[in-house]
């Protein structure tokens, strides 16, 4: 069991370059075909400015995204061919409200998809919204790289937010092949229900064995806090840990209660220092 297929989200933004480079990363371990897809916006306009636009300004702003795209496919092409690895380049261009659904559907061939963290600070970055429905349409496990970067040969100390439920179970699957090179995985339950119904006598034993019959050098811990949330539990182990990736299942509540109350997956989207390998 491995990843054979990968696909990287291509952007502008400064961002990219170091998403690239993790995309790579992977694709050389498991000896995958990478393809790295470039969705350009469409400009959202009403109709009655576009049609006061010249044809010269409209040909003028269709060359000018022609240019972005080639520059952003270009440095993927190089990055790609320096590292040896098997790629392919795709641009698609979709209106801005359908590109989660267009980066889904192309994720949907790909056994893992790489995507960008949200950077606020970045004009480019497109809102971080579109990232969050792509989490919930694609079908498919996906790594956010933070803006940052992340560590180069990320995955030697793994942390599995186990909750029990079905998208974390979703998520400690796929990452089987992740978790196999992993020096150590760490399966953490964060105020665990013990007994019937909860995480049993010993929160994340369960887990913990059904993964180490995979070969997983894995160990369960717990932990108990009433004054922080389980988001900041979880940063905050991952930095004690010395954790290079967080696995953790997505949007495990409704997308509308997480909006209006917060919850954890908007929390890592929002504060992660190490990638996250994420399934809804």
């Amino acid at each position: 069991m491995g990843y054979k297929n990968l696909l990287v989200q291509l952007d502008t933004t400064k961002a990219c370059a170091g998403r690239v480079t993790a995309a790579l990363d992977l694709a050389q371990r498991f000896d995958a075909h990478l393809v790295g897809l470039y969705v350009s916006p469409e400009p959202i306009m009403p109709v009655f400015m576009e049609a006061h636009l010249s044809e010269e300004l409209r040909e003028s702003q269709q060359r000018a995204r022609q240019q972005r795209a080639e520059r952003v496919i270009t440095a993927f092409e190089e990055a790609a061919r320096l590292a040896s690895a098997r790629f392919e380049s795709r641009h698609v261009t979709a209106a801005l409200d359908d590109f989660p659904e267009v980066l889904a559907l192309h994720g949907r061939y790909s056994d893992l998809v790489i995507l960008g963290q949200h950077d606020p600070e970045d004009d480019e970055a497109l809102p971080a919204s579109l990232v969050e429905e792509t989490l919930l349409g694609l079908g498919r496990p996906a790594i956010l790289v933070p803006y940052i970067g992340a560590p180069e040969g990320f995955g030697r100390q793994i942390m599995l937010a186990w909750d029990g439920g079905r998208e974390a179970a979703h998520a400690a699957s796929e990452a089987i092949p992740l978790m196999r090179q992993a020096e150590l995985v760490r399966v953490l339950c964060v105020n665990p229900k013990r007994g019937i119904g909860g995480h049993g006598d010993t929160p994340g034993a369960d887990i913990a064995l059904a993964l180490a019959r995979h070969g997983i050098n894995v160990e369960a811990q717990h932990a108990v806090s009433e004054d922080l949330e389980v988001a900041e539990v979880l940063l905050s182990r991952a930095a004690d840990y010395g954790t290079d990736l967080i696995v953790l299942g997505a949007y495990a509540h409704s997308r509308l209660r997480d909006i209006i109350l917060g919850g954890v997956t908007r929390t890592l989207l929002r504060h992660m220092t190490v990638p996250l390998l994420m399934a809804h």
